[in-house]
């Protein structure tokens, strides 16, 4: 298939550039594959589209201050970082953007604590791998000094930043966010509050959690013009065995498995055979899911609206369908929903 087929017109002006003030005010459009059937709605009315022996399935994944800046040591250009995971002795895979690159052996001075690395090698799509000391402890650094990963399409005024700042540490953070590795936030997780868990965990809604760790591999553009031709980049995962047990007990009984995100599908689909039974474990994943995936155990998707062109765009394309993907993203623009990270929500039943 074409890249192209994926593409859409999107105003500016409805990109959400902010949280709403709730969480869980946010609007939510439901597209009903069987039926083809399109209707708006709040997210709140989640509760009349999931029922008693359903199961939520969330992607507690915790993202990580994971942007710094910092200088290089000879000539005292500046240097922008986003650290992506951890490797080895020290070493860290980072996206790495400066006015000219730096060269295998150079320094680099990064953040408030002048905290030093060294430039090890450069590898493809502007990532790279910096070397620390191993005895610094990059993890309690990055909380104290490093920044909240926004995507690009969040702009922010200088008077704006600070303030803003303060509220992303919270915002861009999932309510059951446990364990850190993310360098983006699975944001159909945004929508939900603690209470609200409960309220479902009341009415025979319980949720389980997994992890992916958000990375390069799920917002990496699609730049290849034929979609079989891009290749995902591994994200790290964990399926625990309780996990496990309560998605299999619950396909058994009739419930359906509702997915959390695309991270959560993605999840799911990557440890699951074809009869739908979900096996534990954790490991790394480079599953591209493109029409046309047949899915093995997920049943319905709460999901945000999704970048054009994006391997997101496309998975949910393999599980509504394509034209029906592409009409509820036309009504999506024409009722002026709010778009990607702090944006709206769409539930596929």
């Amino acid at each position: 298939m074409k890249t192209k087929e994926f593409d859409y017109n999107l105003p500016d002006r409805l990109i959400a550039q902010a949280p709403l003030a709730s969480r869980s005010s946010s609007r939510m459009m439901v597209v009903n594959r069987n039926r083809k059937e399109i209707s708006h709605m709040k997210f709140l009315d989640l509760n009349r589209h999931v029922f008693s022996g359903d199961l939520l399935v969330l992607n507690d994944t915790r993202v990580i201050r994971a942007r710094v800046t910092g200088r290089k040591a000879d000539t005292g250009g500046r240097v922008e970082v986003l650290m992506l995971r951890p490797r080895e002795n020290g070493c860290w895979e980072a996206l790495l953007r400066s006015s000219h690159r730096p060269k295998p052996g150079d320094q680099i001075i990064l953040g408030r604590s002048k905290i030093c690395c060294t430039f090890i090698e450069s590898l493809d799509q502007g990532r790279c791998h910096i070397g620390f000391n191993p005895s610094t402890d990059v993890w309690n650094w990055l909380d104290r000094d490093g920044g909240v990963p926004l995507p690009p399409y969040i702009c922010r005024s200088s008077g704006e930043e600070s303030r803003q700042s303060v509220e992303d540490h919270e915002r861009y953070q999932t309510v059951y966010a446990a364990h850190p590795g993310a360098v983006a936030a699975p944001t159909a997780g945004l929508h939900f509050t603690a209470d609200l868990l409960k309220d479902f965990e009341r009415m025979g809604v319980p949720s389980v959690t997994l992890t992916l760790h958000v990375g390069l591999g799920t917002f990496q553009p699609v730049k290849t013009e034929e979609i079989e031709k891009h290749c995902m980049h591994e994200e790290l995962y964990c399926v625990p065995d309780a996990t496990a047990q309560r998605i299999n007990q619950t396909r058994r009984a009739g419930g359906r498995v509702v997915a959390v995100g695309s991270t959560t599908v993605r999840t799911l689909e990557s440890v699951a055979v074809e009869d739908g039974t979900v096996y534990p474990g954790e490991g790394r994943t480079d599953l591209f899911i493109r029409p046309p995936h047949v899915f093995h155990t997920t049943d319905a998707v709460l999901t945000n609206f999704h970048l054009p062109r994006s391997t997101l765009l496309m998975m949910m394309s393999a599980f509504a369908g394509t034209e029906l993907i592409r009409e509820a993203y036309r009504q999506a623009v024409e009722n002026e929903y709010r778009f990607y990270t702090y944006g709206d929500c769409m539930l596929i039943v």
